[in-house]
């Protein structure tokens, strides 16, 4: 993990804010196409990643401010984030197949 307090956070914060704005991005252009029980499926898994990736920037904030657990706190949001980043590659292999 990072040796600095703050190190990690302060790229994961950011990129986790970018990240939810991807999800709700994708989430719109979904529902350009014709309405499907896959379509769906695909919108709750990137609301539910959104979700994710709020709790990894809610994490790395947090993890900042603290200076008593901020180490183990970086830790957890950098594992929260990773797990957002799979979750998202998932719906887009799953929307890539959707597509018709």
């Amino acid at each position: 993990m990072s040796s600095s307090i703050g190190g990690l956070s302060a790229h994961i914060l950011p990129t986790s804010a970018t990240m939810i704005g991807v999800c709700m991005t994708v989430m719109s252009i979904g529902h350009l196409g014709p309405r499907d029980d896959l379509r769906l499926v695909i919108d709750r898994m990137l609301a539910i990643d959104a979700l994710v990736f709020l709790a990894s920037a809610l994490l790395s904030f947090i993890s900042m401010r603290s200076r008593k657990s901020g180490a183990r706190l970086e830790a957890w949001g950098e594992v929260v984030f990773i797990a957002g980043l799979a979750m998202l590659a998932l719906g887009a292999v799953t929307l890539a197949f959707a597509l018709r």
